[in-house]
């Protein structure tokens, strides 16, 4: 039970991750802006590099920093790491082990960066390589898949985001995560006998846009390790420009879209897909018209504002995940041919 277990216990560690490390963030904040940081360098692999996906839309969107995702073989292999003068060089890994994202946070040592490790592992090899750490408090994540370390995670980046913006709202904001993380977990329930419809799926599409470009990577790599069904994650607008064709009456799909910016865009898509291509909708949302469209609606507050959405929705596709996964019969803790830590170089 323990995958579960992390998944119900992620508002309290939310909460605890909030009380514990303002100060920390609101230092790292202090340094970046004393330098001259003209944009984010980020290392992670897995559910991390989802996770940077995230600070990819939100540091851009909220704080003006362009981020780019490193590529770690150019410091491994190919020994031809980027030049990064100004550059915040951020690595984010769960246990802090593996050698390729240690290896950016050293070579912009190298180069004099300033460098963050965002890490559940205070002590590890990315924590002794950064000059400022940040811990996600997660606590000791059992289960293979991880579902805690990845909200932490995300709390870390919009705790940052906010202390580097100086907006007393945005703080506000986040202090009600953790109760908006309670109320979606009270569908638990509904998710579990729903679930049930689709234990024959074997193929699925997973769409999101702007923040929930992120949550949309997450739920595909939950969908595939965990159940083991060929999820492919997209962008809706780089949707249409091809895989749409595989769109045919039943076709499952999953999507993200809660109220903000990029609701429209999704709304016109979910509608074409429901109404023109007859597929098979499960819809995240706090939008009534959106989960209308849906055969398994999955509600959010309706007060979560868009750059927090990533937080709360996730919570449901973990649910769903999860459930599915007992519905196929499968092992929920120890998914086939990978490891809680993955060293790669």
């Amino acid at each position: 039970m323990s995958l579960y277990s992390e998944i119900v216990e992620q508002p309290g560690r939310i909460s605890s991750l909030l009380g514990s490390q303002k100060k920390t963030v609101e230092k790292i904040a202090a340094e970046i802006q004393k330098r001259d940081v003209q944009y984010v360098f980020l290392a992670a692999r897995g559910t991390s590099d989802n996770a940077g996906r995230y600070a990819n839309y939100l540091l851009g969107a909220m704080n003006g920093l362009p981020l780019a995702l490193a590529t770690p073989s150019l410091f491994t292999y190919y020994k031809q790491p980027p030049k990064l003068k100004n550059a915040l060089v951020i690595g984010i890994s769960q246990s802090g082990q593996s050698p390729d994202i240690v290896s950016v946070l050293e070579e912009g040592k190298k180069q004099n960066c300033l460098t963050l490790a965002i890490t559940n592992e205070s002590k590890s090899p990315l924590s002794q390589s950064a000059d400022f750490v940040l811990d996600i408090h997660a606590g000791r994540e059992k289960a293979v898949a991880a579902t805690k370390t990845y909200t932490t995670e995300l709390m870390s980046i919009a705790m940052l985001s906010a202390a580097l913006s100086g907006n007393k709202k945005h703080w506000e904001d986040l202090h009600k995560i953790a109760g908006w993380m309670d109320e979606v977990l009270k569908q638990n329930e509904f998710i579990a006998q729903n679930a049930q419809r689709y234990r024959y799926m074997d193929q699925t599409i997973v769409l999101g846009r702007g923040f929930n470009y992120a949550t949309a990577f997450e739920w595909a790599l939950k969908m595939k390790e965990l159940t083991y069904v060929k999820a492919e994650p997209y962008s809706s607008a780089d949707f249409q420009h091809g895989p749409i064709a595989m769109i045919d009456d039943g076709f499952p799909i999953l999507a993200i879209a809660p109220k903000g910016k990029v609701f429209d865009s999704m709304f016109q898509m979910l509608k074409r897909l429901r109404n023109d291509l007859s597929a098979e909708l499960v819809v995240i949302s706090n939008d009534k018209k959106a989960l209308a469209l849906a055969q398994m609606p999955l509600s959010i507050p309706a007060d979560v504002p868009e750059w927090l959405s990533p937080l709360v929705s996730i919570l449901l596709a973990q649910l769903f995940a999860y459930h599915l996964t007992v519905a196929k019969g499968y092992n929920t803790e120890h998914p086939r041919s990978i490891r809680k830590v993955t060293e790669t170089k």
